[in-house]
């Protein structure tokens, strides 16, 4: 399977990506204030839960990625109610139902916790691992969080991170920044099986603090043995390369989803067919959870959903391909994050129409209509000032 490795967009014409990439970031990452106020929810809420008489004793651990330290400053929580009564694994689902309904009046009666919204499971030993090892893998290299960040926010503001809709989830966006990271030359991640060889979701069985000890010191270990031996090999590319090349990297991941599965665990595209727990399950587009194999991560996508998501990548990188738009702060800007951000970034957001039909806003079109409406006035100098407020109300109107 051919990669593509790199941008071959050179450094200096990605001066102004660099630069928007930056602010976009300085805007979504989150404050030492919002973090702790994540700290203080889940005390709160820790709080509560001793007063269900069906959860007393019971632990709640954070995981996802605020643990992973992969969260946006609008992010939600992911909590686990760790039980101590005996049940663990081997609760049914019948028991862990009635507990997150003792949970949910918990929640009810006492009220929002900071204005964030939580995701409750219990005893989710296999999410708490997994985010453990997430955030050792963001901190072998700085740019692998920012790359993230910047696409699950590229990814909102194009409709394509709802796994309810069909479209990918949060999890499978970070599996694939992993393994383009491990697809680079030189790469900047190794294969995860480098960095633990089994497979969690078997080891954790039985779960308990020595398994938990065991998981840490074997990935610890690996991960320094991976830095010592690439100390003098470090891939150089600047974010903004590693941007460019991502959506270069995805862009015909239709096409090649009907036969390949992107392998974190191998650091390579694998053949579907290679392996049987593959092809028996049914599947658009196949990204294996390195943690619990052979699972896919991206088993919400659907056949049409797997086409707007491949659009979605090529748009984006035959944007990223223009030298007039490698060149317009605004169109970049609008390109790779929602209203809410580039709004605040001085940016007028796009107008275009996704997939379920709604209209988003288009700074292009909006500059069009102002240039428009610039030259009325110039050309109407005589209007009369009811006739200008009757336009700026229908500007103010148009302008969504």
């Amino acid at each position: 399977m051919e990669y593509y490795n790199s941008s071959s967009i050179s450094s200096d014409r990605l001066g102004v990506l660099g630069l928007c990439l930056r602010d976009i970031l300085a805007e979504i990452k989150p404050e030492d204030s919002d973090r702790i106020k994540r700290l203080n929810a889940i005390n709160q809420f820790s709080d509560y839960l001793r007063t269900v008489q069906s959860l007393r004793g019971a632990v709640v651990r954070p995981f996802g990625s605020f643990v992973s330290n992969l969260y946006t400053k609008w992010g939600d929580l992911d909590v686990s109610v760790q039980l101590d009564n005996g049940l663990g694994d081997s609760a049914s689902k019948t028991v862990k139902r009635n507990l997150l309904r003792d949970i949910m009046r918990a929640l009810r009666r006492y009220g929002n916790y900071h204005n964030i919204s939580f995701d409750v499971s219990i005893d989710n030993h296999l999410g708490i691992m997994k985010s453990k090892i997430l955030l050792w893998i963001s901190q072998m290299d700085e740019r692998f969080r920012d790359m993230v960040l910047l696409t699950k926010e590229w990814a909102k503001a194009q409709n394509i991170n709802d796994p309810k809709s069909g479209t990918l989830n949060s999890y499978s966006l970070c599996l694939m920044v992993i393994f383009h990271f491990q697809t680079c030359e030189p790469p900047i991640l190794p294969p995860l099986k480098e960095i633990y060889g089994g497979n969690i979701s078997d080891d954790i069985t039985g779960w308990s603090s020595i398994s938990e000890r065991h998981i840490e010191d074997v990935c610890a270990a690996n991960i320094e043995r991976f830095r010592s031996r690439n100390f003098r090999r470090r891939n150089q590319s600047s974010l903004a390369q590693l941007v460019v090349s991502f959506f270069d990297k995805f862009s015909e991941v239709e096409t090649v989803a009907s036969e390949y599965a992107i392998c974190t665990h191998t650091g390579r595209w694998e053949r579907i067919d290679s392996n049987l727990g593959w092809v028996r399950t049914s599947r658009s587009m196949l990204i294996e959870d390195p943690f619990e194999r052979p699972e896919n991560a991206a088993r919400t996508v659907g056949p049409s959903e797997l086409r707007v998501v491949s659009n979605a990548f090529t748009d984006t990188y035959n944007k990223l391909s223009s030298s007039s738009m490698l060149a317009n702060r605004n169109s970049l800007i609008s390109s790779l994050s929602r209203p809410r951000v580039s709004s605040q970034l001085g940016v007028r957001s796009r107008v275009h129409y996704n997939t379920t039909g709604t209209a988003a806003i288009d700074s292009v079109v909006l500059d069009r209509f102002e240039n428009v409406m610039r030259l009325d006035r110039q050309s109407h100098a005589s209007t009369s000032a009811a006739t200008v407020s009757r336009r700026a109300n229908e500007n103010n109107t148009q302008r969504w």
